[in-house]
């Protein structure tokens, strides 16, 4: 018999995981459709990961230039040219957006570009007023940046518009001490921009471990970028070649462009959520349950909208347990412990599993660390340093935590990640013939601990 329904699944956010969702259950036979009012491929494709690591890649060839020449190389570089790197990049989102939106077409996923919200638990009227109807509705519709309540905020710009610049600014202030702003600090720095940042914290990367975040510090201080810790915007005004801004500690200087990085928001405005019954938190975010369905039957939410862990794979991962859960009858919770993730500041960062100081909270530990200068920019004089770290209970012998400061750091954290995941333990990692000469080697020859809490 033919369904009351339009459709067993509607899907609003044509992101990463409302994609993957979408593609998924039309496989499986389910009758699919998806409604995007922007771009295919969501902040990860158009204004984030994807991009974000294109221009880590184009800023750090000038330290690979100056590597070169003391390897004997003869290099003849020229400057940066932004308009070129811009436009070949836009040229590769567009291509990608194109790969998003053939995965629906070809799996039979019904598109719509249109922004949709809900009128009721399976209801959802699409911005010309036309309204169809699904058994489940999936919303995938994620975040944005934020920019605080601070003078002269509407000036700056953030990371959605940081890939779409004119050209370059001579000289930046980022405001934030996440990884999108230390991200952005460092490849701006390497692109040959002046970089001031400012952070209310202590220190930056709050959460991440203390070790290692004071040494990716230490880098980004060292090459170049200055760093104003426990500061903020005081006052923020346009004058000739950019903005005068004052900062909570008392320095003054002009900036030709601002970027406010200090954090993001679910997008669930005007969706229609209190007329379907679905309640949001504190911050807007849509709240779930293990099997991101919320407290009404039919509606389900997955990626930065529910505010759980705000990350492209965690987002797949999220709509693949959706699936599982809903149209293949094998009830699937999301499994958010033991995530690796790579933050790419230079060096970068890789981390999987407990910080120290969150570790030590929760039992008696010991810690192996090495820091170190790397052969390959050694050799070319560089002072640059780096850190491997385990992190072990003292009852289980388990890997609890491991955090690693180098370049490659997020390749390698991949590969450690699988070891922590299957709950290896100490003599698991000691048991591993090194791989040598590599940085990485050091994590399977740390025979002391450098302390125990």
């Amino acid at each position: 018999m033919m369904s009351e329904f339009d459709y067993d699944l509607f899907v609003i956010g044509g992101g990463s995981g409302g994609v993957r969702a979408a593609r998924v259950a039309a496989q499986g036979g389910a009758r699919v459709a998806l409604a995007e009012e922007d771009r295919y491929g969501g902040t990860c494709v158009i204004r984030g990961c994807v991009p974000k690591k294109l221009m880590v890649f184009a800023s750090e060839y000038r330290g690979a230039m100056a590597d070169a020449q003391a390897y004997g190389w003869t290099v003849h570089a020229g400057g940066f040219d932004w308009v070129t790197f811009r436009d070949k990049l836009h040229t590769e989102l567009d291509r990608l957006e194109g790969v998003y939106r053939g995965i629906l077409k070809n799996n039979g996923v019904e598109t719509y570009d249109s922004r949709a919200r809900l009128v009721d638990p399976h209801t959802v009227e699409l911005a010309d007023g036309k309204r169809l109807s699904a058994k489940h509705i999936l919303i995938a519709t994620g975040g944005r940046p934020v920019k605080p309540d601070l003078p002269g905020a509407e000036h700056a710009i953030t990371s959605n518009e940081i890939f779409h610049l004119e050209r370059l600014p001579k000289s930046i202030l980022i405001v934030g001490g996440g990884y999108i702003a230390c991200e952005f600090a460092c490849i701006l720095n390497g692109l040959g921009v002046k970089v001031t940042q400012f952070y209310r914290g202590a220190q930056i990367l709050r959460g991440f471990d203390e070790e290692a975040r004071g040494l990716v510090s230490d880098e980004m201080i060292a090459s170049g970028i200055t760093l104003h810790l426990g500061t903020n915007i005081e006052t923020m005004e346009p004058v000739d070649g950019g903005y005068r801004v004052t900062g909570t500690n008392g320095s003054e200087a002009v900036f030709e462009q601002v970027m406010f990085a200090t954090g993001r928001a679910p997008n669930t405005e005007n969706l229609g959520l209190e007329a379907a019954g679905v309640s949001v938190g504190r911050k807007g975010e849509i709240v779930v349950d293990a099997y991101s369905q919320t407290g009404v039957p039919s509606v389900y939410a997955i990626g930065d909208v529910t505010d759980r862990v705000n990350l492209t794979p965690v987002a797949i991962r999220e709509g693949m347990a959706f699936v599982e859960t809903v149209f293949n009858g094998n009830p699937t919770p999301v499994d958010h412990d033991l995530i690796p993730t790579a933050i790419f500041t230079q060096p970068e960062m890789g981390t999987v599993g407990l910080s120290e100081e969150a570790a030590r909270e929760q039992e008696p530990i010991e810690v192996y660390a090495t820091s170190f200068r790397p052969m390959q920019t050694a050799f070319a004089g560089r002072p640059d340093r780096v850190l491997m770290k385990l992190i072990v209970s003292q009852a289980t012998r388990k890997v609890l935590g491991c955090h690693i400061v180098a370049p490659g750091a997020g390749e390698m954290i991949q590969m450690a990640g699988i070891a922590v995941k299957m709950g290896a333990t100490k003599e698991d990692f000691d048991r591993t013939v090194a791989v040598h000469p590599t940085m990485s080697e050091e994590l399977v020859t740390m025979k002391t601990p450098v302390r125990t809490a």
